[in-house]
């Protein structure tokens, strides 16, 4: 109950240092919101940001278990650019570490004496590094859920300064990563507590690279064309802590970042997938369970579990005829047998059923199957190994054309099942201004 408490007093503190931006907006945003374009080449999820004056514009990868944003500072240039000290309350708020006492060059961006320093985490090249925080200001656009609005500031927006050798492995042009996580200086965690939205960030991934989706902070309403609120189509289920962290950078004690959820069993069609149980449960030292990702391109399942699932869903789709597996992919078929349908490849359903019965996330064939040619349609899962340290990670190709609500204020998951199947799709959402 008192870290609990002293966590309120933190998160008050930060809209000290942020709280400004609602004295220079002339109006207080329903929701923000960014747009989302999947790169081609890496299959990351990408969206733009303004930070600094003068404003530059940012690309930077979207990182759903991510602590915080963190942007190279090695060309860094802006007026509104501070350093947080060591002995701040932000610093405390960030959970801090460890502290610069003295930089060796001329103060910059990244450089200054007596600042918090933070670990940042590069997730597609696993490699982490320690920076210092800042604050400075970022800017996007508002919504009231049906069209973007005005932009909107942020003056003092904490996040960490990281190096042009830390982008390896980002795709062309990406300057840093957007973290989403359970975390007090992540950027929903911010942005709510800036502008007094409700602590709640949703999700729609498009599955073309040539189409537009969106991240929105705060409430529904979610309306896309032809006016179909997703928000109001929505299936929940509880998030879950993990107790330890599954970051690639973090210090002993941390719990994980990021959105765990309960899956209780596997169907194929309804039927249940003989696998280990155990597995599908996080154990004390943060081993198992189930997650979702971003930054995983497909879902990835632990050995005997894939296994279990390959084995069962060749089964059911035995009158198909298998073609060659094309990598990552272990299983493929002959994609000219496969008829369509308005949810994709007609192949048999993936259900998790979450925490009842009742409670069922049920993968069709768009978010099942890839098509790698016209004569190959693939499994869109992966052998994660046998030591795989989350039993389940729900990948990105799962997740596209579905809406995700993340209520961190609540601990629940709401999930909307492809929204092709109200006739629309994630990169619906009418970008026009009005």
């Amino acid at each position: 109950m008192a870290s609990s408490f002293l966590s309120f007093l933190l998160l008050c503190s930060l809209l000290f240092f942020i709280s400004p931006s609602l004295a220079k907006t002339p109006f207080r945003p329903k929701g923000l919101l960014l747009r989302v374009t999947k790169d081609s080449s890496t299959s990351q999820y990408l969206t733009h940001i303004k930070q600094r004056t003068p404003f530059v514009p940012l690309k930077v990868t979207v990182d759903l278990g991510g602590k915080f944003l963190w942007v190279d500072c090695e060309d860094y240039i802006s007026s509104s650019y501070k350093p947080v000290s060591c002995d701040s309350k932000l610093c405390t708020l960030a959970n801090s570490h460890s502290c610069t006492s003295e930089c060796y060059s001329a103060p910059k961006p990244g450089c200054h004496n007596n600042t918090c320093d933070q670990l940042f985490y590069n997730p597609v090249s696993r490699v982490s590094s320690s920076g210092q925080i800042g604050q400075d200001i970022l800017s996007l656009e508002s919504t009231d859920g049906r069209n973007p609005g005005k932009l909107v500031s942020v003056p003092n927006l904490a996040f960490t300064c990281g190096y042009t050798s830390s982008l390896e492995s980002l795709a062309n042009g990406v300057k840093g990563i957007a973290g989403f996580g359970i975390n007090n200086i992540s950027l929903p965690f911010q942005l709510s507590s800036a502008f007094r939205l409700q602590k709640k960030f949703a999700m729609c991934l498009s599955s073309s690279p040539q189409a537009e989706g969106v991240i929105f902070f705060g409430d529904g309403p979610y309306v896309m064309l032809p006016g179909i609120d997703s928000s109001k189509i929505l299936s929940y289920t509880p998030l879950l802590i993990n107790p330890v962290s599954t970051s690639g950078a973090y210090f002993a004690g941390d719990a994980s970042v990021e959105y765990f959820i309960r899956v209780k069993s596997i169907e194929i069609n309804e039927k249940q997938v003989k696998i280990n149980k155990k597995l599908l449960s996080i154990t004390e030292e943060g081993k198992g369970g189930t997650k979702i990702s971003t930054v995983n391109p497909y879902t990835v399942l632990e050995t005997s579990i894939y296994k279990a699932v390959t084995k069962a869903f060749v089964k059911a789709l035995s009158k198909v005829p298998r073609v060659k597996a094309v990598a990552p992919f272990g299983v493929c078929f002959s994609a000219k047998h496969i008829g369509v349908t308005r949810v994709g490849p007609a192949v048999p359903t993936i259900d998790l059923v979450l925490q009842n019965n009742g409670t069922v996330w049920r993968i069709w064939g768009t978010n099942s199957m890839v098509n790698i040619n016209d004569n190959a349609l693939c499994l869109a899962f992966v052998d994660g190994g046998a030591d795989a340290e989350t039993s389940i990670v729900i990948g990105g190709h799962q997740l596209e054309e579905n809406l995700l609500q993340f209520d961190f204020g609540s601990k629940t998951l709401g999930f909307s099942g492809p929204l092709p199947f109200w006739r629309t799709t994630c990169a619906n959402f009418n970008f026009t201004s009005v």
